[in-house]
């Protein structure tokens, strides 16, 4: 089964998420910054990652930058809380960046539970 790393500065975010992705059989690993999150997919075996795009310590987009030239192969989500329109006021662009950093799929939150497993099976059927 695909292991899927969650980077994202909140820990709750991660562990419902991991749960919810665990339930469905997959592998995850969380990591709480972008430099964990970094040294995990150096270590190997990531198949895709779901990246938070606003983090504390370092931008979303520049790790998935990092995370692209240490693994050309990864597949990226990108995602955020308001950011993307639909469900927080859109703020223009941003989408665009994060399709542009290298996200074949963007997450609203707060997550809706089918969403990101419709996202996880898109994401991993556009890297097969």
């Amino acid at each position: 089964m695909p292991n899927i790393l969650i980077i994202d500065d909140d820990k709750l975010v991660c562990e419902a998420t991991s749960i919810l992705l665990r339930s469905k059989g997959y592998q995850v690993t969380t990591a709480n910054d972008g430099q964990s999150g970094i040294d995990a997919v150096r270590g190997g075996g990531i198949d895709l990652a779901i990246v938070d795009l606003f983090m504390p310590d370092m931008d979303g987009t520049v790790v998935m930058s990092i995370l692209r030239d240490v693994d050309p192969t990864i597949t990226m989500i990108a995602a955020s809380g308001f950011m993307f329109g639909g469900r927080c006021p859109e703020m223009p662009g941003f989408e665009a960046m994060a399709n542009e950093a290298g996200a074949v799929a963007t997450l609203y939150k707060p997550f809706r539970p089918g969403d990101v497993v419709q996202a996880v099976e898109q994401a991993l059927n556009v890297s097969a």
